[in-house]
């Protein structure tokens, strides 16, 4: 597909769908390229549409998400695994991994990109 910039929510969509498709490309793989490509216009469109995101670590805006949609940390063990590794995940514990970060993403609503920021485990 010739990707453009993207300016409706139809065509963020459309861009996240594909993005998840070739997610694990790597380098010098068909895919990569295109890969590369849409997170540019992704961030672009986020950033545009969605700023204050921006602001908040992954953990928070999981936080955040949850308090908007009335989710308590019981409506996370199927997505994070366990009731600890919520418990973990949530207090900082326990970084995030690729399977969970896809699972959030996916389930809530929230962009990969915004999920694999660096942020603070707590001692």
């Amino acid at each position: 597909m010739n990707w453009k910039i993207l300016k409706t929510e139809e065509d963020y969509q459309k861009a996240l769908s594909r993005l998840e498709e070739l997610f694990d490309c790597k380098k010098g793989e068909v895919g990569f390229d295109e890969a590369e490509l849409l997170v540019v216009l992704i961030e672009k469109y986020e950033n545009e549409t969605e700023p204050a995101f921006r602001d908040l670590d992954p953990i928070d805006l999981i936080k955040s998400t949850m308090e908007s949609n009335e989710l308590k940390n019981k409506d996370l063990i199927g997505i994070l695994g366990s009731k600890s590794k919520v418990s973990e995940v949530l207090n900082r514990k326990r970084r995030l991994s690729l399977n969970m970060i896809r699972k959030v993403s996916k389930t809530l609503k929230i962009p990969a990109e915004l999920l694999i920021e660096k942020y603070e485990l707590s001692q």
